[in-house]
């Protein structure tokens, strides 16, 4: 991880000019203040009807300064780093959060190195566009290979390299080295008039390592099996029933479904189903519910969050207990506790809000066999690809692309394009069994909230949840 002399440098800033425009921001009274410096550097190739058909780089550079004032935040932003730049964004922050409170002085700078969670090997931007292009059409190649009805295929490799420093009124400076890489596959096959497509990916922080002929045949393996398996599929009846939920991909449901509603801006604020929970049992004692920003290598991971708060693993549920909300700085000085490293932001354009890294359910003590053998009728699914979420109520709608009928405890007839509905809180408590087979997922996962996209993680063992609205024929 580049040492943060290094990123001082790289953004061409000294500490003196830190501690300026930190002083000008406080200017006007204040609580807090704090630069966030971004470079990132993302490339993208897609290949579609056999060949490359699009190149595309992008540059993103600047600053994002923010005061905290009592519940006001004044922010501004500026597209470079020079400092007189600096000091009149900084000035523009100071009026939109002016305090009557005295001004408070920056102290001095305490560096900051934290565990670095996504060590590489190669970085991006040293690697070729040829090399990277090889792999692109090795994967559109290997997916017409693997089955001749295979009419379709489409291919994309992203990678992005960002520059991160951080300063504080508090004093504290840190600076990160955050690489990304998703490479993605769709795939269209045909069979007697009819057509199915679906798709795979697989997304990092990682170096040009990520690429290699594994990665390739995983992909494309998968994207054609899961292609394949929709041709013998139907559309079950719909109603109420037991759901299994695989491992791996069905940890979107606790995301979305779950994850948003343990935001604390959204528990604070009162509009959570959990607001008024914390310390309450809210699901059987089997269950423990995690956001970890610590994984290595994982797409959700950060080594610091985006206010300079070390990255951890924080239990959101324990033993069916809610334990903790998931905090920013502001949240945490709210309730009176400590952040939990869950401060992120998309850009230097944005403010930090409490937002989730890599949320997951911890292994139970079933196999998914026995947990599929006690279900007399209902559906397995573990393959979604898109959903919608009510956070106050916690009400869900989830598409199933792939996932079986089970039938006197055996999986049966695959099945494809359901719409699972629910309540998340609701089905958090109606989960009755939790296998011991957690699988994190490792897809292209990007989180939305208010505006702000930014790259998350996911997993879950595989999980029986009583009852839910399956929405078939």
């Amino acid at each position: 991880m580049t040492n943060n002399q290094e990123m001082l440098n790289h953004f061409k800033v000294t500490t003196s000019d830190l501690q300026k425009t930190i002083a000008e921001a406080l200017v006007k009274g204040g609580d807090f203040a704090d630069l966030y410096f971004e470079h990132t550097f993302s490339n993208n190739i897609s290949l579609r009807d056999g060949e490359v058909n699009s190149i595309s780089s992008n540059i993103d550079y600047g600053v994002g300064i923010r005061v905290l004032s009592g519940d006001q935040t004044g922010f501004a932003f500026v597209e470079n780093t020079l400092p007189e730049n600096m000091l009149k964004a900084a000035r523009t922050a100071a009026n939109i959060a002016s305090s009557k409170s005295s001004k408070i002085s920056p102290t001095i700078i305490q560096e900051q190195n934290f565990k670095n969670h996504y060590k590489i090997k190669i970085p991006w931007i040293e690697s070729a566009v040829s090399d990277k292009k090889k792999f692109v059409q090795k994967l559109n190649d290997r997916i017409f290979e693997l089955d001749r009805r295979v009419i379709k295929a489409s291919v994309a490799l992203r990678d992005s390299t960002s520059y991160i420093l951080y300063y504080n009124s508090e004093g504290i400076l840190c600076s990160d080295y955050r690489p990304m890489c998703i490479m993605y596959a769709s795939c269209t096959m045909e069979q007697n008039g009819k057509m199915e497509s679906n798709q795979s990916s697989r997304a990092y922080r990682k170096g040009f390592e990520f690429l290699n002929d594994e990665l390739v045949e995983i992909l494309a393996l998968e994207a054609v099996k899961q292609t394949a398996v929709m041709f013998d599929a139907v559309k079950p009846k719909g109603g109420e029933m037991p759901v299994v939920m695989g491992a791996g991909g069905s940890g979107i449901l606790l995301h979305e479904a779950i994850g948003h509603a343990f935001e604390a801006d959204f528990n604070r604020k009162g509009v959570s189903i959990f607001s008024e929970q914390l310390g309450k049992k809210i699901c059987m004692p089997q269950i423990n519910v995690v956001d970890d920003g610590t994984i290595d290598f994982a797409r959700g991971s950060i080594n610091f969050d985006d206010e300079g708060i070390e990255s951890q693993k924080t239990y959101i549920v324990k033993d069916g207990v809610l334990e903790s909300y998931l905090h920013d700085r502001i949240s945490a000085k709210h309730y009176g506790v400590k952040p939990t490293g869950n401060g992120r932001r998309e850009s230097f354009r944005h403010t930090p809000m409490p937002r989730m890294r890599v949320t997951y359910m911890e292994n139970g003590s079933m196999n998914q066999e026995d947990i599929i053998a006690s279900v007399k009728s209902g559906v397995f699914v573990d393959n979604f690809s898109n959903g919608q979420v009510q956070i106050g109520a916690g009400d869900f709608t989830f598409f199933v692309k792939n996932g079986y009928l089970i039938e006197n405890g055996r999986l049966t007839q695959p099945i494809k394009d359901i719409n699972i509905i629910g309540n998340g809180p609701k089905a958090l408590a109606d989960i009755k069994m939790v296998g011991n087979n957690l699988k994190i997922d490792e897809g292209g996962w990007t989180c939305g909230k208010n505006g702000q996209s930014i790259p998350v993680g996911q997993g879950l063992p595989s999980v029986l949840i009583s009852k839910l609205t399956v929405g078939g024929m």
